[in-house]
C-alpha cells in the first residue's frame, strides 16, 4: 500500500470503506469456500452515505461526503455482488483536504474477492490500482496492475496459500463476523494488497460501545474494531470503525488516525438494509 498523507481515504472504507468493480477465469466451488464467507449482512440495493470530517488546527471541519452502494449482479456469467464507494470533498477546502477517489469491487456472493479497482486523485496527482483474483490449485493468484501518477504501468503476478484481501472486500468480509464468538482484544488477521505489495494487517476486536449520530440523533449499540497494520517502525492503527450490534452490521463511525492529523466518518443516512435495525436504542 502506498504511503500517502491520504492513506486513509484507501481504507475508507475499509473501512466503510470500499468500493469496487471487477479478468480471469471462473472460480471452482472448492476455491470459492477457501476464501469466502457466508454473507448474512447486507443484500443488492443497500445505499450508505457518510459526512467526512478532517482536524484542521484543531477545529474539525466538514470536508466532504462518502456514498456506498452495494447491488446483485453477474460477473463473467457468475452471481455477484458490485460495490462502489465514492468520496468527494468541499473545492472550497481543497487546499485543506484533497479527496477524490472512487472505488468499485466485484465479489462472488459468498464474498470470495473477484476484481477491485481504486482511482484515486489527490491534489494534482492521479493514480490507478487494479487487482484480479483467481484460485487455482488452492491457492489465491493475484494479478496486479498500477498506473502512476505519471502514467507509467507496473504489472505483477503473484501466488500466496493463504487469501487476501483489499480495502473492499475486507470491509464485506468483516461485516459478516459472528461477534458473539468474539473476546475483547481477540485478533483476525486479515492480509491486504493493492497493486504493489501485500501487507500484514489485521483487526482487533474492541468491544461494545453505544454511539449516537449527531446529524440525525439515532443512537445504536456498536461494535467496535481497530484496523491495525504492521509497518518497519512498528504497528499502527489505521482506522477504528463502530458497526452496529445487529446482523446489518453497518459501520455508523470511522475514525481515522493519519500521521499529520485525524479524519472522521459519520453514518448520515441508509436505506435498502437487510435485517432489522435491532441495534437501535429507543
Amino acid at each position: 500500500m502506498r504511503t500517502t498523507k491520504y492513506k486513509w481515504v484507501e481504507w475508507l472504507v475499509k473501512s466503510l470503506l470500499p468500493l469496487y468493480l471487477f479478468t480471469f477465469l471462473p472460480l471452482a466451488s472448492a476455491a470459492q469456500s477457501k476464501c469466502g464467507i457466508e454473507n448474512l449482512a447486507f443484500k443488492g440495493g443497500e445505499r450508505l452515505s457518510y459526512d467526512l470530517f478532517f482536524n484542521w488546527k484543531f477545529v474539525w471541519v466538514k470536508v466532504g461526503k462518502a456514498t456506498m452502494n452495494t447491488d446483485q449482479t453477474t460477473f463473467q456469467g457468475q452471481p455477484a455482488y458490485k460495490s462502489s464507494l465514492i468520496t468527494g470533498g468541499n473545492p472550497k477546502l481543497d487546499k485543506i483536504f484533497t479527496m477524490r477517489d472512487t472505488l468499485l469491487s466485484y465479489c462472488g456472493t459468498d464474498l470470495a474477492p473477484l476484481y477491485f479497482r481504486k482511482g484515486a486523485r489527490e491534489g494534482k496527482r492521479y493514480y490507478v490500482d487494479e487487482l484480479w483474483y483467481s484460485y487455482p490449485n488452492n491457492t489465491c493468484k493475484l494479478k496486479q496492475h498500477a498506473i502512476t501518477s505519471s502514467g507509467e504501468h507496473l504489472w505483477k503476478e503473484s501466488r500466496y496459500k493463504d487469501c487476501i484481501y483489499d480495502m473492499m472486500s475486507i470491509f464485506l468480509r468483516a461485516r459478516n463476523f459472528d461477534a458473539s464468538t468474539l473476546k475483547k482484544g481477540d485478533k483476525i488477521n486479515m492480509p491486504i494488497s493493492d497493486a504493489t505489495r501485500v501487507s500484514h494487517s489485521w483487526l482487533t476486536y474492541r468491544g461494545k460501545e453505544n454511539y449516537k449520530i449527531d446529524s440525525t440523533k439515532e443512537k445504536f449499540r456498536c461494535l467496535v474494531f481497530s484496523f491495525i497494520e504492521r509497518e518497519k517502525d512498528g504497528n499502527h492503527e489505521l482506522i477504528r470503525f463502530y458497526i452496529t450490534d445487529d446482523q446489518n452490521h453497518i459501520p455508523v463511525r470511522l475514525d481515522m488516525f493519519l500521521s499529520f492529523g485525524s479524519a472522521k466518518a459519520y453514518l448520515r443516512s441508509y436505506k435498502g438494509v437487510r435485517s432489522p435495525m435491532t441495534s437501535k436504542i429507543n
